[in-house]
């Protein structure tokens, strides 16, 4: 009888295969053919799950965006059992920074997309991811969350102090990538930030 076969897994393999390619050559520099060979697949194969490079490209942001979902889980798991509103914003930024393989992937390639979907017209007409609105939303709900409980600096817009904590844990992310600061010295930039907006 023939082996069946998991096409999540099998589609979840090549992903892993571009983003590890990405990781090491650039983004732009990645082909099917390159990730066919990474993943040990024929390049067929590869075509036959995703078609076009630019499918393939999505599914490796979603699993990106996946994982780090699961590094956030994990950073409040490690926070305690009812952790505040400041541990889990620091979850949510810290999961961010590139202090590791993983997470040092995941700010690459998403950064990397970013810049070539500006001028890759099949790209930009793709949605960068689902929902781009997402963290801002889960770190606003947050912020007022801590304004409810009068944990917050009097006068803090939870909805821009959010936006601005966002830019600044993505510019960090960048200078960390470029070694302009080592992760320690951004998360300290964090945690002064943090310090600005939460009364403790």
């Amino acid at each position: 009888m023939p082996k069946r076969v998991d096409h999540t897994e099998r589609r979840t393999e090549i992903a892993e295969a571009l983003l590890r390619v990405a990781a090491r050559r650039g983004l732009h520099a990645v082909g099917m053919r390159d990730v066919a060979a990474e993943a040990g697949v024929s390049l067929r194969l590869v075509q036959y799950y995703f078609e076009t490079k630019e499918k393939l490209l999505l599914y490796g942001l979603e699993q990106l965006t996946t994982r780090f979902g699961e590094r956030v889980a994990a950073r409040l798991e490690s926070a305690g059992r009812h952790p505040g509103p400041r541990a889990r914003v620091e979850a949510v930024l810290g999961a961010a920074l590139p202090s590791d393989e993983e997470s040092r992937v995941f700010h690459l390639v998403l950064t990397s997309y970013a810049v070539l979907s500006i001028t890759d017209e099949v790209l930009a007409a793709q949605p960068f991811i689902g929902d781009p609105d997402a963290a801002e939303a889960t770190l606003t709900a947050l912020l007022e969350e801590a304004e409810a409980d009068d944990l917050l600096q009097p006068g803090v817009d939870a909805r821009l102090e959010a936006a601005g904590l966002l830019a600044l844990s993505a510019g960090l992310g960048t200078s960390i990538l470029v070694g302009q600061r080592t992760p320690e010295s951004a998360a300290a930039i964090l945690d002064h930030q943090l310090d600005r907006i939460f009364l403790t």
